[in-house]
């Protein structure tokens, strides 16, 4: 009996000097969970004004991580900081909303530059008003945005334009219109109009060097470049460990600093390499170029014109916006950058793009094998294994198809030569296996025998008319 006393309490004792060891230097894995929890928490409560119990539940937990079944938070809705950790002590996860910039994780635990005292209960960061944009259900789409097969596991939004006005539109219980949402990935074709901004006004060249002091063949890198993901720098994009792409959302105060300190090891514009670094990059070197008032500019020049009134993009904690990874919006604000890209830049007349740049965007890039284009942008929205053969064409999904794609199920489709913006938002992990491409094709094939938006106005004044 002493032995087993003697056996269990040295069990026990080890046990607290591992949870101890944990607590003074938590491995960079359960770092990168704690300081991932805190930002999903704290984008979606203060910017979604979601309840942070749920999010934590439903976007954190659910999808099915071990590490992050044993996270737990702590929101302090006055002050806008919300702290997660491994049991809720271990990891010191950090994330901080600052008005109108939306949250940011903070990894080395300073806080004073972001941090202001609140005294009252935090205003939305963001207007999440839309507006009441002209609509016109057509039911036969809205028919299968209301398929569930179509729509997917997870889905929270569905918003489909055609000729220019919404037309069909479904959402998740706990979400409407105003609901911003997390586009992941899809912020990097953003990104790419930044850019595109900036060469409209003059103020940058595609082919100028991206402006690096470096000397190992790094400072021939282009702005063209890092906008086809051919910078030829090492980024290893792989998700669910720590690899470059989670280092840098959640452990680097600096997430410009550190995509840039990456090694060269491929000549610049000779491989492609899918990198959320490059989107990074591009949007510091945005940032740089549109001084004194980069955030104002912005707004004036692309989000203000189309109306994008709830999209924001999230800065880390040395300011640099994240233009890989953080832009939340409505799904109809997100339809609308779409319907942009639809109309070639061009917004009620005005030439907001420069012209031909969607064409450029779009065009493949040939060391993709095909898949992805020269504006951060993907040409199919499914990996071919077979180089140069565009597996939507299966679908009978139209050529000039082009995506903005992000993580966990976030899709645009913009189809220029049938007017139509599809976008498709969830939380719908990669392992569920879902694809757009069924929900596409089915809405480009009603969508080819309805009449258009203006052709159905056009009859019902028609018919107004000779009533009278």
């Amino acid at each position: 009996m002493r032995r087993l006393v003697l056996a269990s309490g040295l069990g026990v004792g080890l046990g607290a000097a591992a949870v101890l060891a944990l607590w003074a230097r938590p491995p960079d894995l359960i770092r990168v969970g704690a300081n991932y929890t805190a930002k999903i928490v704290c984008s979606n409560a203060f910017l979604t004004k979601r309840d942070p119990a749920d999010v934590f539940a439903t976007d954190v937990q659910a999808p099915g991580h071990p590490l992050l079944k044993l996270m737990r938070i702590d929101v302090d809705r006055i002050h806008g900081l919300v702290r997660a950790g491994l049991f809720g002590f271990i990891g010191d996860g950090l994330a901080v909303a600052t008005p109108g910039k939306g949250c940011a994780v903070v990894p080395d635990g300073r806080i004073d530059a972001l941090w202001k005292p609140r005294t009252a209960e935090v205003d939305p960061l963001i207007s999440s008003a839309t507006g009441d944009a002209e609509a016109a259900v057509v039911p036969a789409l809205q028919h299968l945005a209301d398929d569930d097969a179509l729509a997917g596991p997870g889905m929270r939004a569905i918003v489909v334009i055609h000729d220019g006005h919404v037309v069909a539109e479904r959402y998740a219980p706990g979400f409407d219109r105003d609901t911003v949402q997390l586009g992941w990935s899809m912020t990097k074709s953003v990104t790419a109009g930044l850019i595109g901004l900036l060469v409209k006004d003059g103020r940058l060249q595609l082919d100028a060097p991206a402006g690096w002091t470096r000397q190992d063949g790094g400072e021939r890198i282009s702005i063209a470049d890092l906008l086809s993901m051919t910078s030829g720098l090492e980024f290893n994009e792989g998700y669910g460990a720590v690899s470059d792409v989670t280092r840098m959302l959640y452990l680097e105060p600096d997430m410009d600093e550190f995509a840039r300190g990456k090694p060269l090891v491929h000549a610049p514009g000779a491989v492609w390499s899918y990198s959320s670094g490059t989107a990074v990059m591009l949007a510091r070197i945005f940032q740089n170029t549109a001084r004194p008032d980069p955030l104002g500019y912005l707004r004036t020049r692309l989000f203000g014109p189309l109306g994008m009134s709830s999209a924001v993009i999230e800065a880390d904690e040395s300011g640099n916006l994240v233009g890989s990874s953080y832009m939340y919006a409505t799904p109809r604000d997100w339809a609308r950058y779409g319907q942009l890209l639809a109309q070639d830049g061009v917004w009620n007349g005005d030439e907001i793009l420069p012209r031909g740049y969607v064409a450029m965007m779009s065009s493949p890039v040939a060391s993709s094998g095909g898949e992805y284009g020269h504006g951060m942008v993907w040409r199919w929205a499914t990996h071919s294994d077979k180089p140069g053969v565009n597996p939507d064409a299966a679908y009978g999904i139209p050529e000039d198809t082009f995506w903005m794609s992000g993580h966990d199920g976030q899709y645009v489709a913009i189809i220029p030569s049938r007017q139509l913006v599809i976008v498709r938002m969830g939380l719908t992990p990669t392992r569920l296996l879902y694809h757009p491409e069924p929900l596409v094709s089915a809405m480009v094939g009603a969508a080819q025998v309805t009449p258009s938006y203006r052709q159905a106005r056009l009859a019902s004044n028609g018919r107004a008319e000779s009533r009278q």
